[in-house]
């Protein structure tokens, strides 16, 4: 079994998609609206950015969660011990971020966000009915105007040697959110849990689109959409010595939104940060 690349323009690409969702939790899509060079631009400006002090200036805000994450303060994956081996910057709209990466960033999240919503609409007409039913809204409409949708601005740098024994880029885990969306990163090591229990390799072929399932989803569909197991694994070689930059956006609903019987996306989120140590 491997994930297969469907091209956003043929004319079965939102079936096949959502097929795959189904299948795997992540979907690839190649050919699609998001703007090739505008993200290479962003790759680089960041990566000049994430080897600067500048970035010292930006340290997060607990409060807002906005800013720059140090590896210092890394995440600990749900389950695990051993910090991840990256920094990171938390890009909102409305939070801090510095001058001079404005425009290329905002200009990526609006367009990420464009595409997630059309492509929560197409989750939406692919759906069982009975599983359509649930959905207290329509689906682009729970991120309609939302100020929670996150693009983290991921830093995985060189490997040193020096590395906390079982530390990896980033360790198996599940997205909090509805759908991420990713653009294939500059280098190789994202994997997927299959159900087999086995890791697939994610195609990372430059210019494709990488979107995965998070849990607000497999919530919100009763569990027909898994929210998969996913992880960053170390590189090999030569590439030991490359750093990777990686662009998720987390679609996340408007807070009052309604997930289920049990939860809102805001009573949904709280649970899992605090479960994270975050708050």
């Amino acid at each position: 079994m491997k994930l297969e690349t469907i091209d956003y323009r043929a004319p079965d690409s939102a079936a096949k998609f959502v097929e795959s969702l189904r299948e795997t939790g992540f979907g690839v899509l190649s050919n699609h609206p998001i703007d090739k060079a505008l993200v290479e631009n962003i790759y680089q400006e960041w990566h000049a950015f994430f080897q600067s002090e500048a970035k010292h200036d930006f340290l997060f805000k607990p409060e807002t969660q906005d800013g720059f994450f140090p590896a210092s303060v890394s995440e600990t994956a749900k389950g695990n011990t051993v910090k991840d081996i990256k920094e990171y910057f938390h890009i909102y709209p409305w939070g801090r971020i510095p001058d001079s990466l404005r425009e290329n960033i905002l200009a990526y999240y609006a367009q990420a966000n464009a595409l997630a919503s059309e492509l929560l609409g197409w989750v939406e007409a692919h759906s069982p009915a009975e599983v359509a039913a649930r959905f207290s809204m329509a689906l682009p409409d729970m991120i309609k105007d939302s100020q929670q949708t996150l693009l983290r601005v991921l830093h995985y740098p060189p490997m040193t040697g020096d590395e906390e024994l079982g530390a990896i880029r980033a360790a198996a885990h599940e997205d909090i959110n509805l759908l991420t969306v990713l653009p294939a990163a500059n280098e190789p090591g994202l994997q997927v849990k299959a159900k087999d229990g086995t890791w697939l390799d994610v195609p990372s072929d430059f210019g494709n689109i990488i979107i995965n399932i998070g849990d607000m989803l497999q919530e919100a569909s009763g569990g027909y959409f898994p929210s998969t197991s996913h992880r960053v694994i170390n590189p090999e070689g030569t590439d030991k010595t490359k750093s990777r930059i990686s662009l998720p956006l987390f679609l996340h609903p408007n807070p009052s939104v309604v997930l289920s019987e049990r939860y809102t996306a805001d009573s949904y989120l709280k649970e899992r940060l605090r479960e994270l140590g975050v708050i």
